[in-house]
Formats: C-alpha cells, sequence, structure tokens
C-alpha cells in the first residue's frame, strides 16, 4: 500500500507518517509547508498546495489511498479557512476520483457539533459549528458524503483535541508555564469532564480505516480517550508531573470570557472563541461506534497524553523557543497572557 497524506508536514502528518512507515507502508506527504523531518529521505514529497489541482495530481501518482488531514486552523484568516478547509477538500476527493483512488479517509473534527446542550455526542447529533472553522468542517463533511454517493469508500472521522509529540500550539501555553514553575488559569471551577485524545490512537483509527473492509469503514465515526476525567484534574496532572507543588486556579467564566472577547478583538491574545467558550463546559464524545464497528481501543487516557506530550515538550524545548505561529507545530504568541503568568 502507498497513501498519500494531505497535511504531512503538520502535527497529525509526521506523527501519522511515522505510524504507517512503522507498518511498511510507502508515504507520500502533500503540504504547503516544508517537510523537514528525519523521515524526509524514507517518503516521497511534494510541497504543494490542495488547492492546486496539478500539485494534488503529482501527490496522488502511485497511491493507492488518500488521508486528508491538511486544514486551516482557527487562528487562520476566515477566507483562508473556507478556501482550504472546503475548496482543498473537494479538490482532493475531485482529483482522487479522476485517478481512480477508491477509499479517501478524512480526518474532520468534533468542532462540527459546536457548543451542545447534552453529552455524550453521537455522530448522529446536529451539526452547529462555532465560528469559519466549525463550519468550514461542517461543509467539508458535506462535500465527502457527496462522493459516497459516487461510490467512493470515505470513511469521516471526528477526534477529540488531540496531543502528544510535536503537539504545540494552544497547549504549549500549558507546558511552559508549568515547566518554568507557575501555576496555571482555568475558566469556572474546573469540574467539567473534558475529553482528549493521543495522536497515537488517533493514527490507530485512521490505519483500521484504511485497511479494514469498506462496508465497515464507509461511515462517520467519533474518536477520543476512553479514560478521560475534569478539565481541573486532567491539567493538574501536567503541573504535578512538573514538580514544583503549583496548583490550577479557577476563575469565574463569566468574567473570564468577557475580557478574553476583548482581548481576542484587539489581538492581544491567542485564545479564539471555541477555546475559551468551551473550556468551561463538558466536553465528551461517545466512542461506543468506533469501539464495536471498527474495534477501536484507544490506549491514552487524558493525563498520559498531556504528560506524554509535556515530556516531549521538555525535550525539545530550546528548539522552538523563540518561534511563534498559527499551527499546532509551533507554540502560538500568548501575548498580554505571558505578562499575567507571572502571577501564578
Amino acid at each position: 500500500m502507498k497513501v498519500m497524506i494531505t497535511g504531512g508536514a503538520g502535527f497529525l502528518g509526521i506523527n501519522l507518517v511515522r505510524y504507517l512507515l512503522s507498518k511498511n507502508i510507502g508515504v507520500v506527504s502533500l503540504d504547503i509547508a516544508p517537510f523537514d523531518y528525519p523521515e524526509k529521505d524514507k517518503i516521497d514529497i511534494v510541497t504543494g498546495d490542495i488547492r492546486n489541482a496539478d500539485d494534488v495530481k503529482t501527490a496522488l501518482n502511485g497511491c493507492d489511498c488518500v488521508v486528508h488531514c491538511a486544514a486551516a486552523l482557527p487562528l487562520y484568516k476566515p477566507e483562508d479557512i473556507f478556501s482550504t478547509d472546503i475548496d482543498g477538500t473537494r479538490m482532493v476527493l475531485e482529483e482522487a476520483h479522476k485517478t481512480g483512488i477508491k477509499r479517501i479517509v478524512h480526518v474532520s473534527s468534533t468542532a462540527v457539533y459546536g457548543v451542545p446542550d447534552h453529552h455524550p455526542l453521537f455522530e448522529d447529533d446536529p451539526m452547529i459549528g462555532v465560528g469559519p472553522y466549525g463550519e468550514a468542517k461542517i461543509k467539508a463533511e458535506e462535500v465527502c458524503f457527496k462522493f459516497r454517493d459516487k461510490g467512493m469508500c470515505v470513511p469521516v472521522i471526528r477526534p477529540k483535541s488531540f496531543v502528544g509529540p510535536e503537539r504545540l500550539g494552544v497547549f504549549a501555553m500549558l507546558y511552559d508555564w508549568a515547566s518554568e514553575g507557575h501555576g496555571f488559569p482555568i475558566l469556572g471551577k474546573g469540574h467539567n469532564l473534558y475529553q482528549y485524545l493521543d495522536v497515537e490512537d488517533l493514527c490507530e483509527a485512521i490505519y483500521i480505516c484504511l485497511t479494514k473492509e469498506e462496508s465497515v469503514v464507509n461511515d462517520t465515526f467519533n474518536i477520543g480517550a476512553k479514560e478521560f476525567g475534569t478539565f481541573r484534574e486532567d491539567f493538574q496532572a501536567v503541573l504535578d508531573r512538573a514538580g514544583f507543588g503549583k496548583r490550577i486556579v479557577p476563575f469565574p467564566s463569566g468574567p473570564a470570557i468577557t475580557i478574553l472577547r476583548i482581548l481576542e478583538k484587539l489581538k492581544l491574545s491567542p485564545l479564539y472563541k471555541w477555546v475559551y467558550e468551551t473550556a468551561c463546559q463538558e466536553s465528551f464524545v461517545s466512542i461506543e461506534k468506533a469501539e464495536k464497528q471498527l474495534g477501536f481501543t484507544p490506549r491514552y487516557s487524558n493525563k498520559q497524553a498531556l504528560i506524554r506530550n509535556y515530556e516531549w515538550y521538555l525535550e525539545h524545548k530550546n528548539s522552538f523557543a523563540q518561534s511563534t505561529g498559527i499551527s499546532h507545530r509551533v507554540p502560538w504568541s500568548q501575548g498580554i497572557l505571558k505578562l499575567i503568568k507571572h502571577l501564578f
């Protein structure tokens, strides 16, 4: 088997590259960003844009199936989110269909559910995306369903926020504060159940969707940790691992959200609406369908996944200490929150 991965140079992409190589599966990476990992000599690399037909055609050459991971994340401009996440998805599916590729695993997001009024969430619950990213993810899934109707096998995976080696982004803030001996503030009391996912477990789910029979996988699946606790408990595990005796510090959610809205508008904080308006809410999905239908068995709990990511952060901290950006591969600029850190 040879698999083309869109977004192969991203956080999920590189973890999936390594996972598939461990299974002796050939890999082609298509990404607008350069692929600068040690594995670059073990795979085929196409530096290009999923919105460009020629780039997609080049990357698909000789491949048997596709994993579509590429997406513009919430900190991107709305026009870039819509063109990448919707038009880019359509381009990948169209070119794969023309090439005769039968199976594309589409990595969506539980952001399609928006801010729901009940938990757990099931795959047939209403999709009400929050902001351009959530809306675009819904539209991208609709594109996938149209190609299912054309006879393609298009498994759709909706993962919870996933962490693990190479993950920075918003989680780098927690790891930075913990590693320097600071506590960490949260919205509300933190007693809300909040589910995450280890990237290795996500790679396993993708692999299952690549290899099991079409009648089993041509469907939509929530993917998340089986074992998870409250927001406060799981983030506290990182502070405990840091070893400075610091604690999670709760703040009243109403006033804090108002302040974060203002800071977001002034571009003084990297935290966007979906992050701060869901952090104090229950957030977990049912993975029963994936367990029963796919045989999916998560290996890592929330705490194990967060601590594994934190330990990777400590090991590599010096390599990205001065880097910031808007992808998961680099820390997000903390803005004014970097000053607030010293109060904890």
